[in-house]
C-alpha cells in the first residue's frame, strides 16, 4: 500500500517506522522541507518529499500535525490521491498549551470534524491518545495476550475498515468508536485518552466518556 504521512513528529515518525516495517511504501513530509527528513528516510526507507507531493498516488494519507497548523496545509493537498483513499488523522486540540482558541471546537464541533472541514475530505481518527513510543515498543501479533487496542472513529465505513486493517497489521487491536460526531469520546480529557489497555478496557472507557470538555482542555 502507498501511504503518505504529513508530519514527522513523534506519532508521524513512528507510524512511518511501523508502516515501512511491514512492507508499505511510505512518503513523508513536514513543514520544514524534505532535506530535514534525511535521517528518518535513511532509517526507514521512506521517501522524503515536499508536502505538496506527499499524497500523490497515496491510498492512505496520514495527517499528524498540530491542530493549529491544519488550515495552513497547502491547497490541493489531496489532489492526485488514489481512488477510494482514506485519511487518517491523529490530532488533538490543546487550546491552552499550543493551539489557541478555535471557536468552532469551543462551540461543540469535534476536533476531527473540524479537521475534515479544512481538508475538504472526511477523516478517520486514531492514535490521538496513543503514546508514541508504544507504536514501536508494544506491537503484538493478533490474538496475543495483552495486545493493546486503539479507538477508531469515522463516518466512512470503507475508510474505517482500511484504517482498522492497517492498525491490526502493525500490531494493535481496534475498537470502533463510532462516527466523527462521536469522536469526542477519544478527545483529550476523556477516560480513553492515554489509556494503555486491551479491547475490553478501551470499550469500557469509551462508554464512560462525557461530552463535557474538561476546563483544562478549553480555551
Amino acid at each position: 500500500m502507498k501511504i503518505g504521512i504529513i508530519g514527522a513528529g513523534n506519532i508521524g515518525g513512528n507510524l512511518a517506522r511501523r508502516f515501512t516495517a511491514v512492507g508499505h511504501e511510505v512518503s513523508i513530509a513536514n513543514s520544514r522541507g524534505p532535506e530535514t527528513l534525511a535521517d528518518i528516510a535513511a532509517e526507514t526507507g521512506a521517501t522524503a518529499v515536499p508536502v505538496e507531493q506527499v499524497a500523490r498516488g497515496a491510498q492512505v494519507v496520514v495527517v499528524s500535525v498540530p491542530l493549529k497548523n491544519v488550515p495552513d496545509l497547502p491547497a490541493g493537498l489531496l489532489d492526485g490521491v488514489a481512488p477510494g483513499f482514506a485519511v487518517l488523522e491523529t490530532g488533538n486540540y490543546y487550546p491552552q498549551q499550543r493551539d489557541g482558541r478555535i471557536a468552532e471546537i469551543e462551540d461543540g464541533l469535534t476536533e476531527s470534524r473540524w479537521t475534515a472541514q479544512h481538508l475538504g475530505h472526511t477523516v478517520v481518527k486514531a492514535f490521538n491518545g496513543t503514546y508514541a513510543a508504544h507504536l514501536v515498543e508494544k506491537p503484538l501479533p493478533a490474538g496475543a495476550p495483552g495486545r493493546l487496542a486503539v479507538p477508531v472513529a469515522g463516518d466512512d465505513e470503507d475508510a474505517k475498515r482500511v484504517i482498522r486493517a492497517l492498525i491490526d497489521e502493525i500490531g494493535f487491536d481496534t475498537v470502533d468508536a463510532g462516527g466523527l460526531d462521536e469522536s469526542w469520546r477519544q478527545q483529550p480529557g476523556t477516560p480513553v485518552y492515554g489509556l494503555v489497555g486491551d479491547v475490553d478496557a478501551v470499550t469500557k472507557a469509551l462508554a464512560e466518556a462525557s461530552p463535557e470538555r474538561p476546563a483544562d482542555h478549553r480555551a
